[in-house]
């Protein structure tokens, strides 16, 4: 019987077929060969992805077909069938370089303490250039998540803690599960190279989030009930944050209430000198109308007047 593989990668897919042989060829392209793929088809609707499916089925260790439960039952469905000692969870559409795999192991293997391994990111897609998240630093993740989805972990500690949490049902699942391995005692480690790619999307989770504010609220909320003495035993950062926030807003108000004031002052100023124009052109006018010079009368005018003459 053959050894389980290092490494199992578990995708989960819903109606993202067009992008999945893009997704397989960066696993393909890794340097280390010791891993599995197990994708997880989450009641796809669309015929171009039920045929992308059938034809990867292939090329992975298993095609895992499921109602359509959203992202967090798709990623605990694939990791609970996964046999390898490491997970990386990673979306259809996305894809990493070819090192990754490599480096992430290698540091998983030689530090037993680092229970969370990502690295530097790009976007692609309808957005290019470089991920600027900030650097990991604890407890200052209590604030907002700085690691992505796509890192690698220990299958046990996904175990430990009970998987991804199916009450993070609008976003942030991964967010909640790092917080809770890190509770556990887990230590984060970031590859100082660019090897995780993350497409942007108009139609995507995160881009929905973003631009709603009671979605950010609810989330926040519930993380804190999932991971409460966690953010009581850390309070003073997250009061540290809302005390700086709350300075930089003032000082945001004051800027505005000084421009404002300025502005206000520049339209006076400038009503007074438009006011001051007219009065001016109007007494230019008056001058011109009282020095001119009556209109000459020109020579044919004359001539037909006297032609006229009886």
């Amino acid at each position: 019987m053959a050894e389980p593989s290092t490494v199992s990668v578990v995708i989960p897919c819903f109606n993202h077929g067009q992008y999945l042989a893009e997704c397989l060829q960066s696993l393909q392209a890794q340097t280390l060969q010791d891993f599995e793929v197990i994708v997880v088809d989450d009641g796809s609707t669309e015929p171009a992805t039920l045929a992308a499916l059938i034809a990867i089925e292939p090329q992975v260790a298993q095609l895992i077909r499921t109602t359509n439960q959203g992202v967090i039952a798709a990623r605990n469905t694939g990791i609970a069938a996964a046999q390898g000692r490491y997970i990386l969870p990673l979306d259809a559409d996305d894809k990493i370089g070819a090192r990754y795999l490599e480096l992430a192991v290698a540091k998983l293997n030689s530090e037993p303490l680092v229970g969370i391994v990502y690295c530097q990111a790009e976007f692609f897609g309808e957005q290019q250039g470089p991920w600027q998240l900030p650097p990991y630093g604890f407890p200052n993740i209590l604030l907002g998540n700085v690691i992505f989805n796509a890192a690698l972990f220990r299958k046990s500690a996904w175990a430990a803690v009970g998987g991804y949490n199916t009450n993070m049902k609008d976003a942030w699942e991964d967010f909640d599960f790092w917080l809770a391995l890190i509770a556990r005692g887990a230590q984060v480690y970031q590859v100082p190279e660019t090897l995780f790619f993350y497409r942007i999307n108009k139609a995507s989770r995160n881009n929905a989030m973003q631009q709603d504010s009671a979605r950010y609220a609810k989330a926040y909320t519930q993380l804190f009930y999932n991971h409460t003495q966690l953010y009581v035993t850390h309070i003073a950062c997250v009061f540290n944050e809302l005390v700086r926030l709350w300075g930089v807003i003032n000082d945001k108000n004051l800027q505005i209430a000084q421009q404002t004031h300025d502005l206000q002052e520049w339209q006076q100023r400038c009503a007074e000198l438009t006011q001051q124009q007219q009065a001016l052109l109007a007494q230019l006018e008056a001058a011109r109308l009282a020095t001119a010079a009556p209109a000459p009368t020109s020579v044919l005018s004359k001539l037909q007047q006297w032609l006229q003459k009886p």
